[in-house]
């Protein structure tokens, strides 16, 4: 057996895509399907392009909801605080901020939760030592 990729409904591909970018996830493939009017894109981390995100554009949805029944996607990051605040430069909100200098949480845009865990432990360390939870995660 052979984990292929996880996949989640998206409303407007660009906007994720660029979100995921930023957790440092590149496209490496894309198939629009006029005649189903979908478009799967798939994303992986350089270097690990067999754990792989798909997603599903469906031209014609008019957005989702209920994005927490999913659970959550899990990335290792090698620096959470530098990688938690590029995600807060481009104006995404930390709402598990990483107080333990070991996890935190962000969504998608659209609404899909993603826990970031350090490769190892950091210290606590400020801003994110005293930072409060923002929504739900």
């Amino acid at each position: 057996m052979k984990y292929l990729h996880t996949m989640i409904r998206v409303s407007d591909p660009e906007a994720t895509i660029r979100f995921f970018e930023l957790l440092g996830l590149r496209e490496i493939k894309r198939l629009d399907n006029e005649a189903g009017r979908f478009s799967l894109i798939f994303l992986a981390a350089p270097g690990d392009e067999g754990a792989q995100v798909e997603l599903t554009h469906n031209w014609d949805e008019k957005g989702y909801d209920g994005g927490r029944n999913f659970g959550h996607l899990a990335y290792q990051v090698e620096n959470i605080y530098e990688t938690c605040q590029r995600l807060m430069d481009a104006g995404v909100t930390i709402n598990r901020p990483p107080r333990d200098g070991h996890m935190a949480f962000v969504r998608t845009p659209d609404n899909i939760s993603i826990e970031l865990l350090q490769d190892g432990r950091l210290d606590p360390a400020e801003p994110w030592a005293s930072m409060p939870n923002i929504g739900v995660w």
